[in-house]
């Protein structure tokens, strides 16, 4: 009875504290306030604000990584288990695509769908923003990949092999007359990568914050003429169905992030 309790007042809290600080501004916003810019309207503050909500999660992940590495023991208590066990759940799902190259490239695919989720995330807890929806944010991950998947290929395949590849492998007459298709193709489809994760994250995650935002104004609509400075939790399945869509943005990214390695490492190697 006391655990159900904690999570009816928890999704309550989700909805009752968004709405009485959207109230209090006046609501009429495309996203629920954050505390930043319920004190701070302009200035450094305001314009950094996407900034300054990653260099927290980058500090949260720091601190935890330190204290994780720093205490770990041969019997894992709960914290050091629970980081395990998502290090793991994250290695399992990269074998099936990386195969025996997993163990190279989970630091940075695993960080980077751990931070992109707790950037969603962030925009679902009062008072918080999710800085996925900064075009500057997702544009500045999606040029990170780029430039590693890049590295890949050079580093792997050698200066030689990575022409190659971007011409399409040719080895025989036909091939080789194709390159001219190929070779342009194959450059503006590498530059097309990262508009298209950049794009596909910052869409996604703005549209979710909007809508929840757009039905805390209605839930605040519904009661207005008593003056309540709460409402009707309408916004409670939008953000249960935006925790959902997180979590999948999050794996999308990383996924084809992952895709794009792979289509740069030998061929032989994963046949």
């Amino acid at each position: 009875m006391n655990k159900l309790v904690k999570i009816i007042a928890s999704v309550f809290g989700l909805t009752l504290i968004p709405a009485v600080i959207y109230a209090s501004e006046g609501g009429g916003g495309t996203h629920l306030p954050d505390f930043i810019g319920y004190f701070v309207h302009d200035g450094f503050l305001h314009t950094f604000k996407p900034v300054i909500f990653t260099t927290l999660i980058s500090i949260v992940f720091a601190v935890a990584a330190l204290r994780v590495y720093g205490k770990r023991q041969l019997i894992p208590g709960p914290f050091q288990n629970f980081m395990e066990v998502l290090i793991e759940g994250m290695y399992n799902f990269l074998e099936t695509i990386l195969g025996k190259d997993t163990k190279t490239y989970l630091p940075f695919l695993g960080t980077l769908f751990f931070y992109i989720l707790a950037m969603n995330f962030l925009g679902i807890i009062p008072g918080g923003f999710s800085p996925s929806t900064s075009l500057m944010i997702t544009a500045s991950l999606a040029i990170l990949v780029f430039l590693y998947a890049q590295y890949t290929g050079l580093s792997r395949l050698g200066f030689v092999g990575y022409i190659d590849h971007l011409a399409g492998q040719p080895r025989d007459v036909i091939g080789w007359c194709l390159v001219p298709l190929m070779l342009p193709m194959h450059i503006i489809g590498e530059f097309a990568k990262p508009f298209s994760l950049a794009l596909r994250l910052f869409g996604n995650i703005t549209g979710e914050d909007i809508l929840v935002a757009a039905f805390v104004g209605l839930g605040l609509s519904a009661l207005s003429f008593m003056h309540s400075p709460v409402g009707l939790p309408f916004n409670i399945p939008f953000i249960l169905l935006g925790i959902l869509l997180s979590t999948i943005q999050a794996l999308v990214f990383t996924l084809l992030s992952t895709i794009y390695i792979l289509m740069m490492l030998p061929h032989e190697e994963h046949h």
